[in-house]
């Protein structure tokens, strides 16, 4: 039995998604245990293209039971629609591969209309949110004012439960923000639509995982974003409101007693962000519109350009602490293949004094990239599926980077389809 943890090492859209959907044929479960839809996964297969922003990046392999835990902040209608998109291209779902947390707690209409009240009050101060209502569902969950899925069942207790929370949530709604309130009617109605349509899929996981892990099948953790995204080890505030770290698989997906045997941290080649907040590395102009086309980065949630730079190896080894990571994916090889030299940031500068230590958050402002440049191959190698065959430069960058960041670079992926990689 192997229960492995995939995560992001810097901050998010490193790739897990194809990390997810290539190693799922040796796992018999997949277990998303934190965030929302306020991301995507982007995963290439037989299927076509997809961007998978709840439903577990397992869904693509048959006999695989795929679960959203109790971690998860689960959007039913945003959940449903995404269902249909995917079954529309020909993947089977069915309560026998897909099974939602009765713990899982619901993600309201009201906490998405909240998000984008509050990036509004902001203005030019805002977290660079994506709107989808996580930071105000998970502060309700902390708060206990959330509704968990398996209360689905429960008629009776769920319409007084709303009942209760809407005499809350409207003070806030009409009386901050000057905003329509919602009514026990309007809810309901909501409940109701994609409650019924999901309520087959919604069972006891823990309960399926506690004799999954019994009968020593293999699990498979997937986490959204990454490291520096994570609530308490990230680039505070300008983080998800979740934990995005290896550590918080047991709990999030309702099996807290399990033991991790490995954890693949995912690393782009090169460095990309999406979102507010400080990236030391950044580059602008001709030079970031070239890399930002060169790997097509633009955020598969929102389709925002996302902010390029070199690969941070300062982010990048803190990353890797914080994950624990006991191997890494780097992704995106190919994509740095037009460059004659490739650069990388090796150390921060900071009041002066060079550093390869993760400043604190309100530190990172004032911090500026250290680049060193490493021999470029210039020639693809898109087709390539073995190390040997790989360029000496490029060899020589993988080996770099494994080096600096003290993490063996296991799997090197050089293009998006499934079979696009090189296992060391």
């Amino acid at each position: 039995m192997k229960n492995c943890v995939i995560v992001g090492i810097n901050w998010g859209d490193e790739g897990k998604g194809r990390m997810v959907d290539l190693l799922t044929e040796n796992y018999d479960i997949v277990v998303r245990y934190q965030g929302g839809g306020n991301a995507g996964h982007t995963v290439i297969n037989e299927y076509g293209k997809f961007a998978l922003h709840l439903l577990p990046s397992g869904i693509f392999r048959k006999g695989v039971v795929n679960i959203l835990g109790n971690g998860v902040a689960l959007d039913l209608e945003n959940l449903w629609k995404e269902m249909q998109t995917v079954q529309a291209q020909g993947v089977f779902l069915t309560p026998a591969n897909l099974k939602i947390s009765d713990r899982a707690s619901l993600l309201l209409p009201w906490h998405r209309i909240l998000d984008s009240l509050e990036e509004e009050r902001l203005k030019e101060k805002k977290y660079g949110s994506t709107k989808q209502g996580i930071a105000p569902f998970y502060s309700d969950k902390y708060q206990k004012k959330t509704i968990m899925a398996g209360e689905l069942f429960y008629p009776e207790y769920l319409e007084q439960h709303v009942r209760d929370l809407l005499e809350w949530k409207n003070l806030t709604l009409a009386g901050i923000y000057g905003a329509q309130p919602y009514t026990v009617e309007q809810m309901m109605a909501w409940l109701t639509n994609y409650g019924e349509k999901l309520k087959p899929y919604i069972c006891d996981t823990g309960d399926f995982l506690r004799r999954a892990h019994t009968k020593e099948k293999s699990i498979l953790f997937e986490a959204q974003l990454g490291a520096l995204r994570d609530l308490d080890y990230g680039i505070y505030p300008y983080t998800t409101s979740s934990n995005a770290i290896a550590a918080y698989a047991p709990v999030g997906s309702g099996l807290p007693g399990v033991k991790l045997d490995e954890v693949i941290g995912v690393v782009k080649a090169y460095s990309t962000c999406v979102g507010e907040g400080p990236f030391t590395c950044e580059w602008f102009g001709p030079e970031a519109d070239a890399l930002r086309e060169a790997g097509f980065e633009y955020g598969a949630k929102t389709g925002r350009p996302r902010r390029v730079g070199p690969l941070d190896l300062v982010a990048t080894r803190y990353g890797v602490q914080i994950q624990g990571a006991t191997d890494v994916a780097l992704t995106k090889l190919d994509v740095l293949s037009y460059m004659e030299q490739i650069p990388v940031c090796t150390n921060y500068r900071l009041d002066g004094v060079v550093t390869d230590e993760f400043p604190f958050p309100a530190a990172l402002p004032k911090a500026e990239p250290i680049v060193e440049y490493l021999e470029g191959w210039h020639c693809d190698i898109s087709k390539i599926r073995t190390w040997e065959n790989l360029p000496k430069a490029a060899q020589n960058y993988v080996r770099f980077v494994e080096r600096r960041i003290g993490c063996p670079v296991t799997y090197v992926s050089v293009g998006p389809e499934r079979d696009a990689y090189i296992k060391r």
